[in-house]
């Protein structure tokens, strides 16, 4: 099957029922995706396909083939930082790192819907994500950060 992942084609083989989470890491080599819980639960897994956020557990490969796929891995551009991944750096938003990644990605799709979302819509777009750490107050601060940045051209 062939998979647009980060602006980059693949050609891979798929078993029958794979999830779209093993070909990511096991055959793409993209292991910024972590599996978590398997069952669409905790949101380490979390990809943006076709732009809006998924748990890569839960979604059949086949199912993604031909559409494209942001992982962690993709978000940055041209040697620089997405916006939510500075901010989650400069408000320490995160611990062990193992849910960085979802709540980064479900973040930069909410901010591309929505530029300037409020406390309530932030934690309803990172509802499902588990922080096992327990930084969500730093979270939130990361994400409303980076809509600032965005919203005033300072993006670094």
């Amino acid at each position: 099957m062939r998979f647009l992942v980060n602006g980059k084609t693949h050609e891979v083989e798929v078993a029958p029922g794979e999830i779209l989470l093993w070909v990511l890491r096991d055959k793409i080599g993209l292991t910024g995706t972590k599996f978590g819980c398997g069952e669409g639960q905790c949101g380490a897994c979390t990809v943006l396909l076709s732009g809006r956020p998924v748990r890569s557990c839960q979604v059949p490969a086949a199912g993604a083939a031909g559409q494209p796929v942001t992982t962690i891995e993709g978000l940055a551009r041209d040697g620089r930082l997405h916006p939510v991944q500075a901010a989650f750096l400069r408000q320490e938003a995160f611990q062990c790192g193992y849910c960085t990644s979802g709540m980064i990605l479900s973040a930069a799709a909410l901010l591309q819907r929505k530029p300037d979302p409020d406390e309530r819509e932030i934690r309803a777009a990172l509802n499902g994500h588990i922080c096992r750490c327990g930084v969500y107050g730093r979270i939130v601060k990361a994400v409303r950060s980076a809509a600032r940045a965005r919203r005033a051209g300072t993006v670094k």
